[in-house]
């Protein structure tokens, strides 16, 4: 998580941080020439601030144009945004590797955004904001309130091991299934695990990870496993018990020039529509109270 002076700089750590002398430095702030604020007397620079200053700066030659990522939505798999995905028609692809890969597919401009929903020590809904807000290759995206959405345990029908949370899937050595390493569901499960006092070898693994919810659906409907941490809406459309856990965000992560770009804008109007809570009903345990907002612009 940035601390407050990762995130504020004083003239000194400003001048340092722009190779300019101090002097210059504060002419240029008395000016209005460089994002600042005067705060009891002291001038403070916001450092993405001075990272878009600077990028907006960049000498390029005539007809330059930053390259376009592919028409690819990568991280997180969610069944409401691929419904949304398919629908918009706009020839936007899916990539779901989990959200930690999804950033960094975003970061080297491998995807034109990234859906994500991540879980640290703090264990809030905070999660995804202060990811981005501390990865400096993203000082110029947006993040996207898509749902928040309810987490759980996905059983297999009728819940015949009678389990309740994950100290029971301990108790009963329930065999649970993973998530690749990065996913949100899978930091979820762990950060879960440390709020109980759950050892991770206090459990029954499966050896294979399980790459989204439906993998894991389709895992329990065969008998392979018995449990594992995945969306109401797996269990639901999957004829699955479902015990719940905790509702969590969703958000998908760009670089703000490809949002207004024709692809994501008919992509974003879908979210809007009717049809859009129509389906994110049918499918069950979303809130779509702050769906399209802007959450965090950096």
């Amino acid at each position: 998580m940035p601390t407050h002076n990762d995130i504020y700089l004083t003239t000194e750590e400003a001048a340092a941080y722009l190779k300019l002398k101090e002097r210059k430095l504060y002419d240029l702030a008395t000016s209005g020439a460089v994002p600042c604020s005067k705060v009891t007397g002291k001038w403070l620079f916001p450092r993405a601030a001075l990272d878009r200053w600077i990028e907006a700066g960049l000498a390029r030659p005539d007809g330059f144009l930053a390259e376009a990522p592919p028409p690819i939505i990568g991280g997180s798999h969610d069944m409401l945004l691929e419904w949304a995905v398919r629908t918009s028609a706009t020839g936007l692809a899916m990539l779901p590797e989990g959200s930690e890969r999804g950033l960094e597919r975003l970061a080297r401009n491998e995807v034109v955004a990234a859906a994500i929903h991540l879980h640290d020590a703090d264990h809030d809904e905070g999660s995804n904001d202060r990811a981005m807000a501390s990865a400096p290759a993203l000082h110029d995206a947006v993040l996207i309130a898509f749902a928040r959405r309810e987490q759980g345990l996905v059983l297999a029908p009728g819940n015949p091991l009678a389990i309740h949370g994950l100290d029971d899937v301990a108790r009963v050595r329930a065999t649970i299934g993973q998530r690749q390493k990065g996913a949100g569901a899978q930091l979820l499960l762990e950060a879960l695990l440390r709020r109980a006092g759950v050892p991770p070898d206090a459990l029954s693994l499966a050896p294979v990870p399980y790459p989204t919810g439906q993998d894991l659906a389709h895992a329990i409907r065969s008998g392979d496993i018995d449990c594992g941490i995945a969306a109401r809406s797996v269990a639901s459309m999957h004829g699955l018990a479902f015990v719940p856990l905790l509702w969590e965000r969703v958000d998908l992560a760009l670089r703000r020039r490809w949002y207004f770009e024709p692809p994501m804008q008919g992509f974003l109007a879908v979210l809007s529509s009717p049809a859009f809570r129509h389906q994110a009903e049918v499918f069950g345990g979303y809130d779509l109270a702050d769906t399209g907002r802007v959450r965090l612009n950096r």
